[in-house]
């Protein structure tokens, strides 16, 4: 494969590589959250405003990752900013109960269908830990079932089956030897295996935990027919459902994805949307179970759930952002989401059809305002789970594909996702420097063909 997109990035961010380098002196790998890491090195970011990201060499790009798929306004929204201004005159963090926490909850619980109580952290990651912990203390029972190629943060708990068929098994090293034998992973829209992993837990089954558009497949949907499934059997047995929302949550609908396929999980773990671009992490879901975690009434520790929060539990600034956000979206809901919903479809349709233009078949995934484009090895192959993208994709074309829109002007690490602030006039950008990429990568394939006749 040539290298010159990559030579080309190299040369016009000098300064992105200067940063690395001093960076890799200081920090394991250079880095501090392993997926800003994209080859040869990662983009260093000077700011952002609206829909774009300038980077420390003054190149400015079309944002399509906007903070992990947070910045739903886009990136620093003046009525967010000047609300935290005036908070901000009243302490950073002050470390005890305000009435901003009271209120976010509120607006959560308004919104969430599946929330009637919610308890606050500072990450998704924290999110799903207490999750899977509130399933165990609510059922007195040790087996959680997750999803194959499911990624829930890095918490202990979860740490497996996250990248097949790399990985199978434990994530990492330091974990416990025997993790898979209380956590297991079943294929994500596979009703036969899935109950086959239920079938196994048998009265151990304290819960699964899923994404109903899951993202490390790039917002693969839940089939309806599995999600009935899953739902009936974890409410049969009397197991937690547990919806991994963190992504989804107020992106999809007002209500998050639950709202959208019409089934309410027992907990739901969020994040992202919620902080308004603040750290922020919730567990919601059926007072029953939530409350297994309150201090009051007094409990034999045993009994009680245990969930710290954390020392930035309910920051003030996370809490007015969050509220803020929360705000516009649910007052605003009729025209914001059908908005995000048409942006998402012309940005997919423009980027299949840039790639079907010169012969490369390519799958792209819209999910609301959340998108992906796959490179399967043959039209019409099935890609319903990670095991589909594993066996019917060419996975590492996803990275060449990100790197070379980067020399355009438009900047993804996997997926993609869209703000308010994306114009009519960012799509068309955004679909001209696809229709450039595909061109490229068609050209390299020709020479690679010819050069192998």
């Amino acid at each position: 494969m040539s290298s010159d997109f990559i030579a080309a990035f190299e040369a016009k961010t000098p300064g992105s590589r200067r940063l690395n380098d001093r960076s890799h002196q200081l920090t394991p790998g250079g880095i501090s959250h392993d997926s800003r890491f994209t080859p040869p090195y990662p983009l260093y970011v000077s700011r952002a405003q609206g829909s774009k990201i300038w980077d420390v060499d003054g190149n400015r790009y079309h944002d399509l990752w906007m903070a992990h798929y947070d910045a739903i306004l886009g990136h620093a929204p003046a009525v967010v900013v000047e609300k935290l201004k005036t908070v901000m005159e009243d302490g950073l963090h002050i470390g005890l109960a305000m009435e901003h926490e009271v209120k976010l909850a509120q607006k959560v619980v308004d919104m969430m269908p599946g929330a009637e109580q919610v308890r606050f952290c500072a990450s998704g990651t924290e999110a799903t830990m207490y999750a899977v912990r509130l399933a165990r203390g609510f059922t007195g029972r040790d087996v959680i079932l997750k999803m194959v190629g499911g990624w829930h943060g890095a918490n202990t708990d979860l740490m497996i089956d996250v990248r097949p068929p790399e990985y199978i098994g434990p994530e990492s090293a330091g974990l416990p030897p025997d993790l898979n034998t209380y956590t297991r992973s079943v294929q994500f829209n596979d009703i036969e295996d899935t109950a086959r992993g239920i079938a196994e837990a048998g009265d151990n089954l304290a819960g699964i935990i899923m994404e109903v558009a899951m993202g490390s497949t790039g917002f693969l949907p839940a089939e309806p027919e599995y999600l009935a499934f899953v739902r009936e059997e974890t409410a049969k047995r009397g197991a937690v459902l547990i919806f991994d929302e963190v992504i989804t949550g107020f992106r999809l609908a007002p209500g998050g994805a639950q709202e959208v396929v019409g089934v309410t999980p027992d907990l739901t773990t969020l994040g992202k949307v919620m902080g308004g671009g603040m750290p922020v992490g919730a567990i919601a879901g059926k007072a029953e179970i939530m409350s297994l975690s309150g201090v009051t009434p007094k409990r034999p520790k045993l009994e009680r759930v245990l969930i710290g929060g954390g020392t930035y539990s309910c920051n003030p600034l996370t809490m007015v952002a969050g509220l803020t956000t929360l705000d516009i979206l649910h007052s605003r809901q009729n025209e914001i989401y059908p908005a995000l919903e048409q942006m998402g479809v012309q940005l997919a349709a423009g980027m299949k059809d840039a790639f079907q233009a010169v012969g490369i078949p390519v799958f792209v995934n819209q999910n609301g305002s959340l998108v992906e484009v796959h490179f399967p090895k043959e039209d019409g192959l099935p890609l319903r789970n990670m095991a589909d993208l594993v066996n019917n994709t060419y996975r590492d074309k996803q990275g060449e594909y990100a790197t070379r829109l980067r020399n355009h002007g438009v900047f993804l690490i996997h997926g993609g996702s869209l703000s308010l602030e994306h114009t009519q006039a960012d799509i068309e950008d955004i679909i001209q420097a696809h229709r450039t990429v595909a061109a490229e990568m068609a050209a390299e394939l020709e020479t690679e063909t010819g050069a192998g006749n």
